[in-house]
């Protein structure tokens, strides 16, 4: 058996396939992995990796910006204002906003100034360009 899996963002559908697992970090919760026959469930997604277990080939890697996951009779639908799949991230970019983030912080930290360092550490973290800080 297998979960139906669907990364979905407002303006389209991101990612959908079939998986073994699913790996999320919750917020307040840590990571949490599905699989089938789990448990409906419903929690809000914290700025992190999802991790989607692909039957055959590599494992498709999606940075999530927040969100929801909900699972239910073996179905896992993400839904992220901003998800980004691995794959289609723009390193560079990714580093800019990085260093940018981390300027700002030198200057004087704030809750959007944290949010954005954990928003580009994540993105490079999901194309395996930096290591994880968590």
């Amino acid at each position: 058996m297998t979960l139906h899996v669907e990364v979905v963002s407002p303006e389209r559908i991101l990612w959908t396939g079939d998986a073994s697992r699913v790996i999320a970090r919750t917020i307040g919760g840590g990571e949490i992995a599905f699989l089938t026959g789990h448990a409906p469930f419903v929690g809000a997604l914290d700025i992190g990796l999802v991790r989607v277990h692909v039957e055959e080939g590599a494992d498709e890697v999606i940075a999530v910006h927040g969100g929801f996951v909900e699972v239910s009779n073996d179905r896992v639908t993400i839904l992220s204002d901003v998800a980004e799949v691995a794959s289609q991230i723009d390193v560079e970019r990714a580093r800019a906003a990085l260093e940018r983030a981390e300027a700002e912080l030198r200057t004087g930290a704030d809750d959007d100034v944290d949010a954005a360092l954990r928003r580009a550490k994540t993105r490079l973290e999901a194309t395996g360009s930096v290591a994880s800080s968590r």
